[in-house]
């Protein structure tokens, strides 16, 4: 990332992009009938700094998250990726057979968070497949990763979402050990306790990885996360998908501009 660069996130939804950075955010989305529709805003804040560990990265995400309405409201014709009846019925199915497994008393907890989070996949893949999703994952990545480098890039991106995958199935699997060994009548809330901390090193441990590409442990955990992009989660976006993703990142890379003049 070059000097001067804003740090930006995004989410790939399912007719097209939406681009977030430190206090705004650009969407932009190709309609049924062909044509180009882009909105922005200012994205919410929680009063949670960068000098916070644990608190931060879980922060960010809400943040994140509490930009969806905002893009629902502004621009209406915005699809997001968990809408389709096929992966909403995956969700459904998902949250059976992890309850199932859970309940099973056939493996461990820890092993039961493994392969539980595993199977937390299938609803990211129904999303994916068939659609064009992941061509708008892939031009996501493509905008962003451009701006960034200042040159061409890949449609992998080194800090998408599916990079958390292994830290966070492997925390979770070792706060639910930790959890199984407490009293009985404790075991409730300090599960969730667990689960809470195990996400929040989880997004610690991504950050590592973000500042240390080069580190071995970093290229070994970020691995699977590469492969299930290249694999599943992208495909090579088509020329109109790079223009709606180009499209959200210019409108919110202008909010981000005038908020940088205004601080100066």
């Amino acid at each position: 990332m070059t000097d001067g660069t804003i740090r930006l996130g995004g989410m790939a939804l399912a007719n097209g992009v939406l681009v977030h950075g430190p206090t705004s955010w650009g969407c932009a989305v190709r309609t049924g009938s062909g044509e180009l529709k882009v909105a922005s805003g200012a994205k919410p804040r929680l009063p949670v700094g960068s000098d916070r560990p644990l608190v931060r990265g879980p922060a960010r995400l809400a943040e994140a998250l509490l930009v969806l309405p905002r893009v629902r409201r502004a621009l209406p014709e915005a699809r997001f990726a968990f809408e389709g009846k096929g992966a909403l019925a995956a969700v459904a199915a998902t949250g059976i057979a992890v309850r199932a497994l859970r309940g099973s008393g056939r493996l461990s907890p820890a092993a039961q968070e493994l392969v539980g989070g595993l199977v937390s996949l299938a609803p990211a893949l129904v999303a994916l497949r068939g659609s064009d999703l992941a061509g708008y994952h892939g031009a996501e990545h493509v905008s962003i990763g451009t701006y960034e480098r200042g040159a061409p890039a890949e449609r992998e991106h080194e800090r998408c979402g599916s990079h958390l995958v292994v830290p966070l199935v492997v925390a979770s699997s070792a706060g639910a050990a930790l959890a199984a060994r407490a009293p009985e009548r404790a075991r409730r809330p300090v599960a969730l306790a667990a689960s809470l901390a195990a996400f929040s090193a989880a997004t610690e441990l991504f950050a590592w990885m973000v500042r240390n590409p080069g580190h071995p442990a970093a290229r070994l955990l970020a691995r699977p996360g590469h492969e299930l992009q290249r694999r599943l989660a992208t495909v090579e976006p088509t020329p109109e998908q790079v223009e709606v993703a180009e499209a959200a990142l210019a409108a919110c890379l202008e909010l981000e501009h005038v908020a940088r003049s205004a601080a100066a």
